[in-house]
Order: structure tokens, then sequence, then C-alpha cells
């Protein structure tokens, strides 16, 4: 059983007969109030996000989830589609609004954990770290960087990150795809 204060973001657990994946997760304690923890979560049967507060007399079952290592192969019409390493007979797919944020992080033959519930696919976890070339970047101009600002640039998948402002077009950047956030450049073009 997990307590209202352990959950966390990606954290999974079963709640009213469905399998639920932490996305945000707020500790609030209100004057004269009991504490409540505020979270954002997905349903992974139905692909739903909801907001739902847990209060201290709450108990959750923490899911027993099983996990398998399967490669991405490609995106078509909004099916992202994956097979078992070792196994390319076993192959299957998750839709955009399944994957959520992740699906902007996906590149050919990244390896990745599929989570598993009861024999159902229901989620994936991808590196923490991943590497991505820049394919669009606004160009600098002089004074830019002393002030420290960050610029918007466009990975190779298409997702937008925010940089510092001497990351240019070319360049490969690591990303945190927990938090969608820039952690380093690794290479300069």
């Amino acid at each position: 059983m997990l307590s209202y204060n352990e959950l966390k973001p990606g954290q999974f657990f079963t709640y009213e007969d469905s399998l639920y994946e932490v996305l945000e997760a707020n500790f609030l304690r209100m004057q004269q109030r009991k504490p409540v923890m505020k979270t954002k979560l997905r349903d992974l049967i139905t692909g739903k996000v909801k907001e739902q507060s847990f209060q201290m007399s709450d108990n959750l079952e923490e899911a027993e989830l099983d996990k398998m290592k399967a490669i991405f192969l490609y995106e078509n019409k909004g099916q992202y589609w994956f097979n078992e390493l070792g196994n390319p007979k076993n192959r299957f797919f998750f839709t955009a609004e399944q994957l959520g944020i992740r699906a902007q992080f996906l590149k050919s033959n990244t390896e990745i954990m599929v989570v598993k519930w009861q024999d159902k696919t229901v989620s994936i976890q991808l590196p923490i770290k991943m590497d991505f070339k820049i394919v669009e970047a606004p160009p600098n101009f002089k004074g830019d960087t002393a002030t420290g600002g960050t610029k918007t640039v466009i990975l190779e998948t298409g997702a937008k990150v925010n940089v510092p402002m001497f990351v240019n077009e070319g360049d490969i950047v690591r990303v945190n795809t927990e938090l969608g956030q820039y952690v380093e450049r690794v290479e300069k073009a």
C-alpha cells in the first residue's frame, strides 16, 4: 500500500479499478485543514488525464508491473510502432495521446522500456537523458549572451526546447526527457 505522501511523478498505482501514472504531485498544507496531495494523473487504460486530491486517509495500491525492453521503429498517422528487443515479430503501437510528452522525444532505433500491467502494454519509459540534433534555431545577435537568456530551438524529432543563446543550428544537445529541458551541449556544429 502507498500512502498519499509517497506519490511522485512517474509512479504507477491502481485506484478505482484502473491503472494511473502520476504526472505531477504537489503537497499542500493549509491552515487548520488536513494536508492534501494534489496530483495530475493519467489513466493508462483510457489515456485521459485528470486532477485528483488525496488525503491522509486514502490508501493506494502500488501496481504490480512487468517491464520489457523494446525498440522504437517509426511513427505513422499518429501511431508509434515498437517491437520487443530480440523478438521482431512482437510488434505493438501506442497513440500520441497515450504517450503524451514522451512522443516528441522518440527517435528511430531508440531502446526503451515498456511497462506491462495484467499482460497489457500500458506505457513506455524513455532513457532519462537523450542526445538530439538541432534542426532549427534563431540567429544570435551581438550582446544576446550578456543577459544569459534563452531561445527556443526545434530538435530533429520536432520537439521545442529552450536552450542558452550560445547553442546553434546543427549542434547536438542533451535533453532531460522527463522534464523536456536542455541539460548540456554535447557537440558543436
